[in-house]
């Protein structure tokens, strides 16, 4: 029986691609780099800030560049008011629910733990998240099983109790190395390569089916 909830957050909790991508086509224009497509966007995102500098500035991404890039886009980010970034249709009542059934909320997340926080104050302060394992340079990120296995250990809780809610490659590849179950939703930022993943438990299509994996 499953009683751990490993949430992905953007993508599947919340729906912060377009704030992400005004910020960031304003950090590469800003240092006269070409900007971005939305599709372009979701088919580089999963990974963390420095793997999604590198990829949006392509054969530009010297070590140089990539520091100007991203040190510019987290100064936009920060003083941007993110307008659009907001949860996702009925993911509050969700989690609600599966709290209510004594179900462990936990997040492991390739964005890193302050945004994460802010937001989680902001949009989900009566969620009462056991763990959240943001992106620290410190330590390695998703696809890397550390974040899931750090979650595991803390709540005491074996791989076969925990399922894994993401939306993308980046979450299929971090519960395939941690031997954890998954389940992917089709209103993030994933594709059709993903929903035909093996790997996958089921792919589902409203929040409200989470519900009955628990």
């Amino acid at each position: 029986m499953k009683k751990l909830a490993i949430f992905d957050f953007d993508g599947t909790i919340f729906n912060s691609i377009t704030d992400v991508i005004i910020c960031f086509n304003k950090a590469l224009s800003t240092n006269d780099f070409p900007t971005l497509t939305y599709d372009e966007y979701v088919e580089i995102l999963g990974g963390n800030i420095d793997e999604l500098v590198s990829s949006c500035l392509k054969d530009n991404n010297t070590p140089q560049n990539m520091e100007l890039v991203k040190n510019t886009y987290n100064t936009i980010y920060g003083k941007s008011n993110k307008e659009n970034s907001l949860p996702f249709d009925g993911m509050h009542d969700v989690l609600l629910k599966l709290q209510e059934k004594g179900i462990l909320l936990t997040i492991n997340s390739n964005r890193n733990n302050d945004s994460i926080r802010t937001f989680v104050d902001k949009y989900y302060s009566d969620i009462d998240f056991q763990a959240i394992e943001g992106h620290n340079p410190v330590y390695p990120s998703k696809p890397s099983p550390f974040g899931i296995n750090k979650i595991l250990n803390q709540l005491n809780v074996s791989k076969k109790e925990a399922l894994y809610i993401g939306d993308s490659s980046t979450d299929i590849k971090t519960t395939q190395n941690a031997e954890v179950d998954c389940i992917i939703v089709k209103w993030g930022y994933g594709n059709q390569n993903d929903y035909g993943n093996e790997y996958v438990l089921n792919v589902i299509e409203k929040p409200y089916d989470i519900l009955n994996y628990f």
